[in-house]
């Protein structure tokens, strides 16, 4: 038995076709990435547009956060640190502005703390938001390792008396 294709045999019977109307309707409009491609994710409310009435409640909150736990970090403490790393604690970037970045974030419990803050760049510090900082150095293929490793060693040649009252 010959068979035929669906083209030769013309549509099948109770399928939908581009000339019904609520087919067009059901179906929805394609977007322009190919497969395997990424698209960015749309945001419902993009920062830019944010109200001043959000960013100052967003303010507030975080100042909330902030009052509530110890944050013993001085500034002298913050100048050794910052002098010590010489740039960005992540990238080594050593010609920019560093910012104070807590290894675990506010968010998630953290403090400015003397073993919690370490210099970071802008970008390094805005890229790793509120996460955990070595799911962040592996996401980034930046070296782990290297990093806790350096933050071990300048935090024991800062604060070498500590060390050395807690051990037995």
């Amino acid at each position: 038995m010959l068979r035929r294709s669906t083209s030769e045999c013309g549509p099948i019977p109770g399928a939908f076709t581009n000339s019904t109307r609520h087919a067009a309707a059901a179906i929805p409009p394609r977007s322009s990435a190919q497969y395997g491609e990424r698209v960015p994710p749309r945001r419902k409310f993009p920062a830019a547009t944010r109200s001043a009435v959000a960013r100052a409640r967003y303010a507030k909150r975080r100042k909330r956060r902030l009052a509530g736990v110890d944050n013993d970090l001085t500034p002298a403490q913050w100048a050794e640190i910052r002098d010590a790393w010489g740039g960005c604690a992540y990238c080594q970037a050593t010609d920019v502005a560093v910012q104070r970045d807590c290894i675990q974030p506010i968010s998630r419990g953290g403090r400015y703390t003397f073993e919690n803050v370490v210099p970071a760049c802008a970008s390094c510090n805005a890229s790793k938001h509120n996460g955990e900082v070595t799911a962040w150095l592996r996401r980034k293929k930046l070296n782990e390792r290297a990093f806790l490793f350096r933050h071990a060693t300048i935090l024991s040649t800062l604060r070498p008396e500590e060390d050395e009252n807690q051990r037995p």
